[in-house]
C-alpha cells in the first residue's frame, strides 16, 4: 500500500508541477478544471445520484469552469464569488456537521447536488485566479493547507485526548487542531520574513494579510482558514461516512479520489481571496 501511494504521489506530482510553475496561468487552469470535473463526478455519486447523474453532475461543473474561463472570470476579482463561498463554507458547513452523517442523506438530493456544484466551481475559480495573482500566493496557499494538516497530525497523535467530532472523524482531536493552527502561524512568520528578504515577484497570502490586517488580524485570518481546512475535511468525511463509502472513488491508487486530496482545499482558496481582496 505504501509503495502505491508514493507510486501515485510522484506521478501526481510530476503532472502538477509543471502547470504550477509555467509561466502562463491556463496549463493550471484546465489541469484543475479536469480535476473538479471528476470531483463533481465523485461527488454526485456520494449523494444519491445513478451513474448517468453523477457523469452529468461532473460535466455541468466542467462546463462551468470553461465557461468561466471563456468569459475572462480567471483573475478578475470575482470577490461576489468569494464571498458566497465564504457564506456557504460557514453556513452550510455549519448545517452539515450539525445534522451529522445520519440525517445528511434526509436532505434533498437536488440541495446535496448543487451544494456540491456551486463549493467546486467556486473552489476552482479561486484556484485558478490564484495562480494569476502569482506562483508565491499560490504556493503559500497550499502550504497553509498542508502546514495545518501535518501539524494537526502530529499533535493530535502526541497531545490529543479530546475528540473533535468523534461521529465524522473518530482520528480527530481539538488538540490536533490547536497544533495545525501554531503550525500556520509559525509558518507564516517565516514566509513574511521571506517574502521581505527575497521577493518572488508576489506577495504570498501571508504578507497581504498581514498587509491588510497587522499582526493581529492577520492571526484571526489564519485561525479562520484553518478552521476552514478543518471544516471541508469533516465535510467530506461526513458525506463518506453518509453514504458507506471510505474513499470518494477509487481514480488514484493508495489515495482513494480526487475529493480525497482536495477537500481541506475547497473552502479555503475562495476564502483566501476573499479576505485578500479586503
Amino acid at each position: 500500500m505504501l509503495k502505491q501511494r508514493v507510486i501515485t504521489a510522484v506521478v501526481m506530482l510530476l503532472v502538477l508541477l509543471p502547470t504550477v510553475f509555467a509561466h502562463v496561468a491556463w496549463p493550471f487552469a484546465l489541469l484543475t478544471l479536469a480535476m473538479v470535473t471528476v470531483a463533481g463526478w465523485e461527488w454526485g455519486r456520494l449523494n444519491g445520484a445513478g451513474s448517468t447523474t453523477s457523469l452529468a453532475m461532473g460535466a455541468v461543473v466542467g462546463a462551468l469552469c470553461a465557461a468561466a474561463l471563456w468569459a475572462g472570470w480567471v483573475g478578475v476579482g470575482a470577490s461576489p464569488a468569494w464571498w458566497l463561498a465564504c457564506g456557504v463554507w460557514v453556513l452550510g458547513g455549519a448545517m452539515a456537521l450539525k445534522v451529522g452523517p445520519a440525517a445528511w442523506p434526509a436532505l434533498p438530493k437536488a440541495a446535496r447536488w448543487v451544494l456540491g456544484v456551486a463549493m467546486l466551481f467556486t473552489a476552482w475559480l479561486a484556484l485558478a485566479s490564484a495562480k494569476v495573482v502569482g506562483l508565491n500566493y499560490l504556493l503559500s496557499v497550499f502550504c497553509l493547507v498542508w502546514m495545518a494538516d501535518i501539524s494537526a497530525y502530529f499533535g493530535g497523535r502526541t497531545f490529543g485526548r479530546r475528540k473533535l467530532a468523534p461521529t465524522i472523524s473518530p482520528g480527530k482531536s481539538w488538540e490536533g487542531v490547536w497544533s495545525g493552527m501554531l503550525g500556520v502561524m509559525m509558518l507564516a512568520v517565516v514566509w513574511i520574513l521571506a517574502d521581505k528578504t527575497w521577493p518572488l515577484g508576489s506577495p504570498s497570502v501571508f504578507t497581504l494579510l498581514w498587509q491588510r490586517f497587522e499582526a493581529l488580524g492577520l492571526m484571526l485570518a489564519l485561525v479562520f482558514l484553518c478552521a476552514m481546512s478543518v471544516l471541508g475535511d469533516l465535510v467530506e468525511s461526513l458525506v463518506k461516512r453518509a453514504a458507506g463509502a471510505k474513499d470518494s472513488s477509487q481514480l488514484l491508487p493508495g489515495h482513494g479520489g480526487v475529493l480525497d486530496r482536495v477537500d481541506a482545499l475547497l473552502p479555503v482558496f475562495p476564502i483566501a481571496m476573499a479576505l485578500s481582496s479586503l
